[in-house]
């Protein structure tokens, strides 16, 4: 089992920046990807990043150039940069950590942006 706490969410108003992380516990040996998603109310959950034990990142379209993941591996940790944040990115942070077979998930944390 793998075990993940966010932090870093937060209110913050439209432009500004927050910088979201999420440690792993556990069988964190065996973790492959770690990322963010994503759940606005009344809407499914959608990929914002992630990250491979590689470094290799993919992003949600609409986070380009604004939002960037790191991963720390020694730390069993993932971040995620958040700039030039705008009112539609309201929503539930999840954190994610997938293995070859299953796959966990934080409990999430509030983002809101004000406009």
């Amino acid at each position: 089992q793998v075990q993940l706490v966010e932090s870093g969410g937060g209110l913050v108003q439209a432009g500004g920046s927050l910088r979201l992380s999420c440690a792993a516990s556990g069988s964190t040996w065996s973790i492959d990807s770690m990322g963010w998603y994503r759940q606005a109310p009344g809407k499914e959950r959608e990929l914002v990043a992630v990250v491979t034990s590689g470094g290799r990142a993919n992003y949600a379209e609409s986070v380009k150039g604004r939002f960037s993941i790191s991963r720390d591996n020694a730390k069993n940790a993932v971040y995620l940069q958040m700039d030039s944040l705008e009112p539609e990115d309201t929503a539930v942070y999840y954190c994610l950590a997938s293995r070859r077979f299953d796959a966990f998930w934080g409990q999430g944390t509030q983002v809101t942006v004000s406009s």
